[in-house]
């Protein structure tokens, strides 16, 4: 089965999350840090809500933090947001191939299904699987044991497709094959992701079938 991560992978949209960051700290005057920057990337939502309320002293509730996040992203994701290049050939490819497909995203559920709906990519995929349903981050190689046992495919028949080169890194040490994806967002991590992927595109345009 072909796994697609959403932001940065099939969509150009790991920016919007920076800019989110940085937004909902400048309305409280609150230094944008490294660090900070660090840990939200690579967190889900719930767990990245919490940590900004602990690493910030909010006095607002995770809930809350989550629920501001989600409405500055709303619009981006319904109106503005762009397809990385190729991929949509790819997928309607892979469709019209008959291969099983998946997304599996830290992305907010309802963000996630707009961005999908806005170019009627959903119905391409047998399954979209929420890592804030799972529970882990993507980090976690756990996760995606629990990803496998959801889609009922065992990790050594996984490709994941990911920008990421924390998310492939536990992917492939789960047992899946990990592609890497082109993202600027990781532009400087791009040797690291060549290095733990068994293949590594700069566009999806290189896999498309001529």
């Amino acid at each position: 089965m072909y796994i697609f991560d959403l932001d940065g992978t099939i969509t150009d949209t790991n920016g919007i999350w920076l800019d989110v960051d940085r937004e909902f700290l400048a309305r409280r005057g609150l230094p944008h840090t490294q660090e900070y920057q660090r840990v939200v990337e690579r967190s889900i939502l719930p767990l990245a809500a919490q940590f900004t309320k602990d690493y910030y002293h909010l006095p607002e509730s995770p809930e809350d933090i989550m629920a501001e996040w989600t409405a500055m992203a709303d619009r981006h994701y319904r109106e503005q947001v762009q397809l990385k290049p190729g991929v949509e050939a790819f997928l309607r490819q892979c469709s019209a191939q008959g291969l099983p497909m998946a997304v599996f995203t830290a992305c907010r559920p309802a963000l996630c299904r707009a961005a999908l709906e806005r170019f009627q990519l959903t119905q391409l995929f047998d399954r979209i699987v929420f890592a804030e349903e799972i529970g882990l981050e993507k980090r976690d190689p756990r996760c995606f044991v629990e990803l496998s046992g959801l889609l009922g495919v065992p990790l050594k028949d996984c490709v994941l497709f990911d920008d990421s080169p924390d998310n492939c890194t536990t992917a492939a040490r789960a047992g899946m094959t990990a592609v890497g994806v082109y993202d600027a967002y990781y532009a400087g991590r791009q040797e690291e992701l060549k290095a733990v992927c068994a293949r590594y595109i700069r566009s999806f345009e290189e896999v498309l079938s001529r």
